[in-house]
């Protein structure tokens, strides 16, 4: 299916090489405390910021491919503006809020606002919401078809490489190799359009060869399956990677003015896979397998070293959003989790039980891989299912008005995982030729939702009432 020339694989053999040497290089930098380690002595500046923040949050490039060779610019509507919308209410409302915590990790700001049981609760959330299961199965599969190795073994080696450097050198070796990362996924999409173009024309092409719903906002899809969307994008607001980046800032304007940077700049990388998923659907009609579409359509158009190059650009998209999950959940494992059941935020614990949860996260995720190889059915599952926990308490954390008990904040918490949850597998189990059958026609996440602002609203009735 795909041909790789030497120079090309010797290209993407000093992609992986540099990446590694670059994060093992920042690690020297290194000083022995908690703040370095865990947020690179909160001393980001903003290109360093908008570099590591762009990067990490643009990790499913293969489900890009694969969405917008079904739906066209939708892929625009659903991955993309729900994103920006959020991502300016998390930098107006938040980012400066954040950053004067000086915390660590959103379960501190759970402990500090309600309680320690409420914080262990929502670290375990945490780790199942940060999990980077589907950028280990992304890179997995990508390297197998470019090598031609394996799926166990692509995916085992791939996490091996991504994360080797973070166990010495932490967040900063992580900001460090998200920078390189950052340019090379810009660069490897900004080479396939002109290539493109040249050789199947502009948007005669386009316009001749697409469906007609390619060029429509909905692509075909119903206003519920979109909405769902929009409220799996408030996954941002309580997004470990914007929270840790803020933190990790030197100041909250760096924060603010970083966050909406990068939005601009996600718009820009937005527009160059969007068109390179239309060339691949006008140029590849009847692709049997869309998910390797952005691959394919290389193949088809791109000659040696351009090629090389692209897959680079591919890799460094996917691999930038995986060592950063995988550090954050293994910070949550040895901060959130043990720190506190062992009650204790000694450094030498924090420090020693994070990089073994680099290692607890690592093989956790290529299980999990391994076992539910669907991309879009792990990001799916995972929004669904912790989102509605985590939104409320973690939100109303951050504003005197709006904070309820500890005890209504807990129940909110595990409330409205449970019933999402619950939905999700009530509508599985009753699913009529493979498509699931949810109560009343609605979607898992909106019970959630609900149930955990229902009880909200109870938590401030009752502050209410003792007043």
């Amino acid at each position: 299916m795909v041909e790789i020339s030497l120079i090309d694989s010797l290209l993407i053999i000093l992609y992986f090489a540099s990446v590694v040497f670059i994060g093992f290089r920042a690690s020297k930098k290194e000083k022995s405390s908690t703040d370095e380690f865990l947020l690179a002595g909160r001393t980001l500046t903003l290109p360093m910021f908008v570099a590591t923040l762009v990067s990490t949050w643009y990790g499913g490039i293969l489900g890009v491919g694969e969405f917008s060779y079904h739906y066209g610019i939708s892929n625009w509507v659903v991955f993309g503006v729900p994103y920006y919308i959020f991502a300016v209410v998390f930098a107006l409302v938040l980012a400066k809020r954040v950053r004067a915590t000086n915390l660590y990790t959103i379960p501190d700001k759970l402990e500090q606002s309600y309680d320690r049981r409420t914080a262990i609760a929502g670290g375990v959330l945490t780790f199942f919401l940060v999990t980077p299961a589907a950028y280990v199965l992304m890179l997995g599969v990508l390297v197998q078809l470019i090598f031609g190795i394996n799926l166990v073994s692509s995916v085992v080696l791939t996490t091996v490489v991504t994360v080797c450097y973070l166990y010495v050198g932490g967040f900063r070796s992580d900001v460090w190799a998200n920078a390189f990362e950052f340019i090379m996924m810009f660069l490897g999409f900004a080479i396939m359009l002109p290539f493109a173009w040249s050789k199947f024309g502009g948007s005669e092409f386009l316009s001749s060869n697409l469906p007609a719903l390619h060029l429509t906002w909905h692509g075909g899809n119903s206003w519920q399956f979109i909405s769902v969307w929009f409220f799996i994008a408030l996954w941002t607001l309580v997004d470990p990677a914007f929270h840790q980046r803020c933190y990790a800032a030197k100041d909250g304007a760096t924060a603010q003015k970083g966050i909406l940077v990068s939005i601009l700049f996600w718009f820009c990388f937005d527009f160059l896979t969007s068109i390179t998923g239309l060339y691949a659907r006008a140029a590849l009609p009847n692709l049997q397998q869309p998910m390797f579409s952005y691959p394919i359509l290389a193949e088809l158009t791109l000659p040696v070293v351009a090629k090389g190059l692209f897959y680079i650009g591919l890799l460094a998209t996917i691999m930038s959003t995986l060592s950063s999950l995988t550090l954050i959940s293994a910070i949550t494992i040895g901060k959130d989790i043990v720190g506190r059941l062992a009650r204790s935020q000694d450094q030498e614990i924090v420090r020693r039980w994070t990089k073994r949860g680099l290692l607890i996260s690592a093989v956790f995720s290529i299980v999990l891989a391994l076992a539910v190889p669907s991309v879009v059915k792990i990001w799916y599952t995972i929004g669904t299912c912790i989102v509605p926990g985590l939104l409320v308490p973690v939100l109303a954390s951050y504003f005197n008005r709006l904070r309820i008990s500890a005890r209504f904040a807990f129940v909110a918490m595990i409330g409205g995982c449970a019933v999402s949850t619950a939905s999700l597998v009530y509508g599985h189990i009753n699913a009529v030729g493979g498509v699931p059958e949810y109560l009343l026609g609605v979607e898992p996440m909106f019970p959630g939702l609900l149930v955990s602002v229902a009880i909200w609203a109870a938590g401030k009735i009752n502050i209410v009432g003792r007043r």
